[in-house]
């Protein structure tokens, strides 16, 4: 079974994604170069940008996120009931007006996120999107076949777990809550955030004991 939600491994993506993805860099490089030339932008300001979306903000955030609701049951159901205010307890803020939702994943529901309008996406947890997630092939495809996506990542689900899409948008976000793995009883909460990787909070993925923290972001 699949539900879609809407509110208001490879990747799957397409040549035609990649090539856009390409030409897309090129005019933005072009652009950042003839604003600096004509004194409009100031280069360090846009290297102070990037330093906050690669050290400041970013997957890790999440992952303490995940790793707190794993081994405090109490700060998992305020996580579940409020998001936005559990994860503000963690001193992590900088949502803008963004109201973000946490869905936990089970042995009976797989829960992935999309956002079929544009790409919105929780910067302030996960950083910087993957490519694949702001391609209109995802977008599109996510929605209407789940399941095959997820496949395409390496995930196949059984027929008996419910798949669940949750759509976001510009002021509502969704982080995924990944079952625990097991074999994880012995571990301490800075560990098993290692563990936790940006496309399990999005549930393109899972968290298991040889997972590798640092995804690609393309």
């Amino acid at each position: 079974m699949t539900a879609y939600h809407h509110h208001a491994g490879s990747d799957p993506k397409s040549s035609s994604d990649s090539n856009i993805a390409s030409d897309i860099a090129l005019r933005v490089k072009a652009i950042e170069a003839l604003l600096i030339e004509k004194g409009i932008v100031d280069p360090a300001a846009l290297d102070t940008i990037i330093e906050t979306y690669e050290t400041k903000v970013g997957p890790h955030i999440g992952a303490r996120i995940v790793a707190k609701a794993w081994v405090d049951s109490e700060f998992k159901q305020r996580l579940l009931a409020d998001g936005t205010s559990a994860i503000a307890e963690l001193g992590l803020t900088g949502f803008s007006s963004e109201h973000m939702i946490v869905v936990e994943n089970t042995s009976e529901i797989h829960n992935l996120i999309v956002c079929t309008l544009c790409s919105c996406y929780p910067w302030a947890i996960l950083g910087l999107p993957p490519t694949w997630y702001k391609s209109f092939a995802y977008r599109s495809r996510a929605v209407i076949e789940p399941r095959v996506v997820l496949k395409e990542f390496g995930l196949e689900i059984p027929e008996n777990v419910e798949v669940r899409v949750w759509d976001s948008t510009s002021d509502l976000r969704y982080l995924v809550l990944p079952e625990r793995p097991e074999g994880t009883e012995g571990l301490s909460e800075e560990e098993l955030a290692k563990l936790v990787t940006r496309n399990a909070m999005i549930g393109a993925a899972k968290v298991d004991l040889t997972t590798v923290p640092s995804e690609v972001s393309q």
